[in-house]
């Protein structure tokens, strides 16, 4: 294999057909195929185990990934994660300077926590610069619950002096009607993400189709298992465009004396494995909101408040 080697069709055993479905299935560029696993390489290219095998090896040779690396190696790595500011210094500080990319941060909590409130409110700041408190680019909006309003959108954006109408055009949103819909748009958002700045990527929210459609413990396992791969997904897209996942899950009233609060997260080990920082939302006074971070690999369990208002998300 030649060291230039730079598209996908210079790896052995990608002729133009393989190239294309590839494409199509959402593994657009070298980083995606080295990430992903053989079976699923198979599976969406109609092609034999050891061949897929074989490419995702040739792959990961190129960019040089899959083997052990030293701890100031990725350190070094870790300088091209951005963060986009919330609009709130105190829910920024608990999240360590912002919502990161290439990682997924949950929010999770009842109806009014201002889960979704969040969602618009990083899509516009996702528009902002870099050295604003901004990724610098666009969002894809996964909507499963018609939850998504653009009056809002126009709201947040005029009160930081930017034009509604260029925001808007920068947020990207579908409507997901099944579970099996919402899983294909993540490979829509891929093909997008070759002609746009993709930088954040919004589900609102990420368990309730699967909630509705698998009923019953007799169809557990197949829930999880597609909600498992639904997420390694969206953590792949993150990961290839450095982009920040943000998604919101739904609660179940059930006791329990964890989240001091008779609410419960949907999805089980699957979604708590997965989120990279797990949020608590829950109401207090008025426009008042208390962000409670229960899960983080490198930041301390804490609390902060934050307020709703019209301008948007606030101290």
């Amino acid at each position: 294999m030649a060291a230039t080697t730079t598209t996908i069709e210079e790896l052995p055993g990608v002729g133009p057909a393989t190239a294309d479905k590839l494409k199509e299935a959402g593994f657009n560029d070298l980083m995606a195929l080295a990430v992903a696993s053989p079976q699923s390489l198979a599976d969406v290219a109609e092609i034999g185990n050891s061949a897929a095998q074989k490419i995702v090896l040739a792959a990961r040779e190129v960019v040089d990934i899959g083997g052990f690396e030293t701890g100031d190696v990725l350190l070094e790595r870790r300088k091209s994660v951005n963060k986009v500011t919330t609009g709130s210094k105190g829910l920024d500080s608990l999240l360590g300077g912002g919502v990161e990319t290439q990682a997924i941060t949950e929010v999770f909590g009842a109806y009014g926590s201002g889960k979704t409130q969040l969602g618009h409110q990083l899509a516009v700041n996702a528009t902002l610069p870099v050295d604003q408190g901004g990724l610098g680019g666009e969002t894809v909006w996964i909507d499963t619950e018609s939850t998504f309003r653009p009056e809002r959108i126009v709201q947040m954006s005029l009160d930081q002096e930017l034009d509604p109408e260029a925001i808007l055009q920068k947020i990207h949103v579908a409507r997901a009607f099944n579970s099996h819909h919402q899983m294909l748009l993540v490979e829509k958002a891929n093909e997008l993400a070759q002609t746009d700045t993709i930088r954040l990527f919004v589900v609102d929210s990420m368990t309730s189709h699967f909630r509705a459609e698998y009923v019953g413990r007799g169809v557990l396992a197949e829930r999880q298992q597609l909600l498992n791969r639904h997420i390694h997904d969206i953590m792949r897209f993150g990961d290839v465009n450095n982009a920040a996942i943000f998604v919101t899950n739904q609660v179940m009233a059930k006791p329990d004396a964890f989240f001091g609060d008779p609410t419960r997260p949907i999805g089980g080990h699957v979604v708590a494995h997965a989120s990279t920082f797990r949020i608590y939302l829950r109401k207090s006074k008025g426009e008042r909101r208390i962000a409670r971070l229960i899960d983080s690999p490198n930041l301390p369990e804490a609390e902060a408040i934050f307020t709703i208002t019209e301008p948007g998300i606030r101290d």
